[in-house]
């Protein structure tokens, strides 16, 4: 078995060099122990004993719901938002005004990436399995979907039609003949039009006006309004996630989402500019989104600082892009692109870039990340809206075991187990020798009795 070591296996103790252009500064390394430890950090940004408050917040909230269902969602949502939601549910002819209203642009872009994400998604339906055993037994495993799906859209910094369309397209490929949608109230009480317009056009006819705990709890538990559901897909904050991890059990759940994160491997061929916009693209969305460039080019290790304060200058979103390369940004640089694969590696990381002079091999050579983006003319963005695989992906080192949100997620295996006399005649001992062997009687006289 290959070993694969671990960002604690590489890292001793060390303190991290700052490049610091004008005001805006990044951490830059170029020993390999110190980056595997900054790379842990990074990794556990969001764990820690500090999330023991936030859980009992959570906690509170989730008990609210499930005790005063309506109401609950109702106070909440004025708390937490400044609006009462009443009702909490919009009327689908107010989805079909959203589309109505978008501009012409918009739309055809929505349905260029509505499409090409239904594409994609439809070559992922597994097939039914039936083979038939050595004495003509019949074993099978068969695919249902669940019947209630609930979607999970977050508002807050920004608006997100695209995971409208990334989580209700594998739903509705699964067949889920239920989709039920929540999303925090805006200001005016009204969620983003816009994702309101691509829940319309993905066919989701049930949107609700509540995010947060809150909303999660009302998925999972139900209320006078919102019915319960099966499993719950969708990125949210920090509170969101601890939701979603505290009913799971009673509910399936796509994944424990962090905040988002890209890694880009790059080589003397990489332009400083678009890396940083690329760095950048994941730094807009959270002061606790992490960018990080592993390099094998001193001089592109040299030129980013810059690049990324040239860029800062006028950003819509300057401020919570500059706190979190500040402090979850970082540059490496590495002594080869083995060195690199093996820090990307240990990381996981959500989001790979890899800008290199020869990407194929590099991308075989990887093992663990959510999306592998190949060449320089596949920004992050372009899987973020439109390229066809989903966007919603493992983060916080969790690409080591777990893969994106995919219709599987909205469906459930049954196996299917027909035998025959012949087979049991033949197998029927065996069964009786284990179960006898763990001292269950009743398991080996139920095949016995059967025995000719």
């Amino acid at each position: 078995m290959e070993w694969r070591p671990s960002l604690r296996d590489l890292a001793p103790s060390a303190s991290p060099v700052v490049a610091s252009p004008a005001t805006f500064s990044i951490t830059c390394l170029r020993d390999r122990g110190q980056a595997a430890e900054r790379l842990a950090a990074i990794a556990e940004r969001t764990s820690g004993g500090r999330l023991t408050e936030e859980m009992a917040r959570v906690d509170a909230i989730l008990d609210q719901v499930r005790s005063q269902g309506d109401q609950a969602l109702l106070a909440l949502t004025e708390k937490f938002d400044g609006v009462r939601p009443d009702p909490l549910r919009i009327p689908p002819e107010r989805l079909a005004e959203a589309w109505a209203s978008c501009p012409a642009p918009l739309q055809q872009a929505l349905e260029l990436a509505h499409g090409r994400i239904l594409a994609f998604h439809q070559h992922q339906r597994p097939q039914d399995l039936a083979i038939t055993g050595p004495h003509g037994e019949l074993l099978g495993r068969r695919w249902r979907p669940v019947e209630r799906a609930g979607l999970y859209v977050p508002g807050g910094r920004a608006s997100y039609p695209s995971t409208v369309l990334m989580n209700a397209v594998p739903a509705k490929v699964a067949g889920v003949a239920r989709l039920v949608m929540v999303t925090p109230p805006g200001p005016s009480g009204e969620p983003n039009a816009t994702v309101l317009a691509a829940a319309d056009l993905a066919g989701v006819e049930e949107v609700y006006r509540v995010g947060g705990a809150q909303a999660i709890g009302a998925l999972a538990y139900g209320t006078e309004t919102i019915p319960r559901v099966d499993v719950i897909s969708g990125p949210g904050n920090l509170y969101v996630t601890l939701a979603k991890k505290a009913v799971y059990g009673r509910v399936a759940i796509d994944s424990l989402a962090g905040p988002s994160e890209v890694l880009v491997i790059a080589d003397h061929t990489a332009q400083a500019d678009q890396v940083a916009a690329d760095l950048m693209a994941q730094a807009e969305h959270d002061p606790l989104a992490a960018a990080i460039l592993l390099t094998t080019s001193p001089q592109l290790a040299e030129q980013l600082p810059a690049a990324l304060a040239a860029q800062l200058e006028g950003h819509p979103r300057a401020e919570i892009t500059r706190q979190a390369l500040q402090d979850w940004g970082l540059i490496v640089v590495c002594a080869d692109l083995e060195e690199a694969a093996t820090l990307s590696d240990c990381f996981a990381p959500e989001h790979l870039e890899l800008l290199v002079e020869d990407p194929e091999p590099l991308a075989d050579r990887i093992h663990n990340a959510g999306a592998i983006f190949i060449g320089p003319h596949t920004p992050e963005a372009v899987g973020d809206y439109l390229a066809g695989p989903n966007h919603t992906l493992p983060t916080s080192g969790t690409a080591r075991f777990a893969g994106a949100l995919c219709v599987e997620t909205f469906l459930r295996h049954t196996s299917l187990i027909r035998f025959n006399q012949a087979a049991l005649q033949a197998t029927g001992q065996a069964v009786i020798t284990l179960a006898e062997s763990e001292g269950l009687h009743s398991h080996a006289e139920s095949v016995r009795r059967r025995l000719t």
